[in-house]
């Protein structure tokens, strides 16, 4: 993952290597508008999903309002904000082996237009092991920091009644913003309310009266694929916009980013073998909430309709961040070669401690800590974008 600011560097090209998966978005996470080929449109896909159909390519990030001639030999995308998110993936074949996918996201580059002989020479620090908070800011500080986006952003951040809104409150660009102590108490509550309503939100079950269920007699819950007519190439409907009531659904939209920060077509596409399929779990087969303190096992039928792999990781609750539940990473799946059940059908084991003879299918849980899961197929098959194939619901063990 990685931030670039168009404003200060102009335009960027990233170059993508063969057999990278990637999404551009701009600051309101919105999929940046690419190409048009042979009739489709792009917005935020590179690589695997995106135009290069990953193949590779160099792909040119431009800021909002640029005018210039634009030259041949490049994927053109043209940001609407400054400030861009670039959030990058390899696929490991072997989670034993991650040199391949670590080499391969390497020899990914991003220079300034025109400038590659003189760029300097990309860095990639391990963080692996390294502490590090990357949770969004959930106090007084987001003022802070919208004022940052202010200043750099000015008008492509929002529109004059959004902007009027922050100047209300002192935040205008090239101005001090130096709230006094008392004016500093009530916007620090007022963030911090604001995040909690979020996560409240975000573990909603329906919005607006419509059922988010993957399927009407499982637990598991998707809002991309089950409020309204989505189309995958359709970027209102990824930005969140109800175009039949001609707004912006703003529970949606803070239902999904308060969990998941990132959004593309090529996340959701309904192509066979391409994209992913996400089932999020909040609670048991019994609609209680997932604790960690508690037995649970979910069995996945035989054939799991991935092309590519599955994989199920646990979150805390609280936050969204993968669970610290001492194991290397909080996820299991088809490339860890969990065993089969005599019908090649899968049980997976949640709780605090591994039922015996089960390590290899058991993922930890921390007591005291709320969890969910999200169940991940990549490169879904039929099966499972027609809602065929199925999973169990997340059985409670007693």
């Amino acid at each position: 993952m990685s931030y670039v600011d168009l404003g200060k560097n102009g335009p960027l090209v990233f170059e993508a290597p063969p057999g990278l998966q990637g999404i551009l978005l701009d600051f309101w996470q919105r999929p940046i508008p690419g190409p048009t080929i042979d009739g489709h449109a792009y917005f935020g896909d590179v690589g695997l999903p995106g135009p290069d159909a990953g193949k590779g390519g160099k792909f040119l990030l431009l800021p909002p309002g640029y005018t210039d001639a634009v030259s041949d030999g490049f994927y053109v995308y043209r940001s609407g904000t400054n400030n861009v998110f670039v959030f990058l993936r390899a696929f490991y074949q072997d989670p034993k082996d991650l040199k391949p996918p670590v080499e391969l996201i390497e020899k990914a580059k991003i220079y300034p237009l025109g400038a590659e002989a003189s760029a300097k020479p990309m860095t990639f620090p391990n963080a692996s092991g390294v502490p590090a908070n990357m949770l969004p800011i959930s106090d007084g500080r987001a003022f802070d920091a919208l004022k940052l986006l202010v200043d750099n952003e000015g008008d492509s951040l929002a529109g004059p009644d959004a902007l009027g809104m922050l100047a209300s409150l002192g935040i205008v660009k090239g101005k001090p913003f130096a709230p006094d102590d008392k004016t500093r108490a009530i916007l620090d509550k007022a963030a911090k309310t604001g995040y909690k309503m979020s996560r409240v939100i975000g573990f909603e079950d329906t919005l607006h009266g419509a059922s988010l269920r993957v399927y009407p007699d499982r637990h598991w819950v998707n809002p991309i694929d089950n409020v309204g007519p989505h189309d995958a190439g359709n970027t209102n409907d990824l930005a969140f916009l109800n175009v039949a009531g001609n707004y912006r659904d703003l529970d949606a939209r803070d239902w999904f980013f308060t969990n998941y920060y990132s959004i593309s077509p090529g996340m959701v596409s309904k192509i066979p073998g391409k994209g992913a399929a996400y089932m999020i779990g909040f609670s048991d087969s019994e609609g209680k909430s997932l604790s960690g303190g508690s037995n649970y096992k979910l069995t996945l039928p035989a054939n799991i309709p991935a092309a590519n792999f599955w994989s199920l990781t646990l979150y805390e609750a609280e936050n969204a961040s993968g669970l610290a539940n001492g194991q290397p990473f909080p996820s299991l799946g088809s490339r860890d070669e969990p065993s089969q059940n005599a019908d090649d059908s899968i049980d997976l084991y949640l709780g605090p401690k591994a039922p015996s003879g089960k390590a290899g299918n058991w993922l930890a849980t921390v007591p005291g800590k709320g969890f969910f899961a999200i169940l991940r197929l990549y490169g879904p098959t039929e099966a499972a974008i027609k809602r065929i194939w199925k999973p169990g619901d997340i059985e409670p063990v007693r």
